[in-house]
């Protein structure tokens, strides 16, 4: 439900969206992707099914240096950072708090 909502929000706000239900499927969807089409930014949550959000941002970083990519935040936000995360994003969100 959640990635439903999300998805529905970023098309309302005019962009294209690209949905994965995992981590794994967020690498194969980047890879597939490139390099004619390379995301603009890529949202992920830490917790994801099969690759978590740490590894799979590690996984994207492998395949494309300069990817853009915004984590939920938790606990383990200040070591994403480091890693180079370009921002976090606090749930829940809403449209209205971004603009």
């Amino acid at each position: 439900m959640i990635l439903d909502v999300g998805e529905q929000i970023l098309k309302t706000m005019g962009h294209k969206v690209l949905m994965a239900r995992s981590g794994k499927e967020a690498i194969e969807i980047v890879s597939k992707a490139l390099p004619s089409s390379t995301p603009n930014l890529v949202i992920l949550d830490i917790i994801m099914p099969v690759i978590g959000g740490g590894e799979t941002y590690d996984k994207l970083k492998e395949i494309d240096p300069n990817i853009k990519v915004l984590h939920s935040i938790d606990g383990q936000a200040k070591e994403i950072l480091k890693r180079g995360c370009d921002g976090f994003i606090q749930k829940p969100f809403t449209i209205k708090s971004y603009y």
